[in-house]
């Protein structure tokens, strides 16, 4: 299992959050995520590597911005 933890900006409540858990939990290899609007932090756990930027294109189409941690 691999894990990979990303600073997103802009989030700012549970709908924040909601948007981009179901952005990034349909990449394929994904296999839970955690995320927090207080602390703008997204864990993503994986099977195998998943490519930093299908999570990056992801978090975006939710509307918000990030970066790798």
């Amino acid at each position: 299992m691999t894990t990979t933890t990303f600073q997103v900006d802009g989030m700012t409540c549970a709908h924040c959050e909601r948007a981009v858990t179901e952005e990034v939990t349909s990449i394929a290899g994904v296999t839970g995520i955690a995320v927090s609007a207080a602390t703008g932090v997204l864990t993503v756990e994986s099977a195998s590597t998943v490519d930093d930027a299908l999570v990056l294109a992801a978090v975006e189409e939710a509307g918000y911005t990030a970066v790798r941690a």
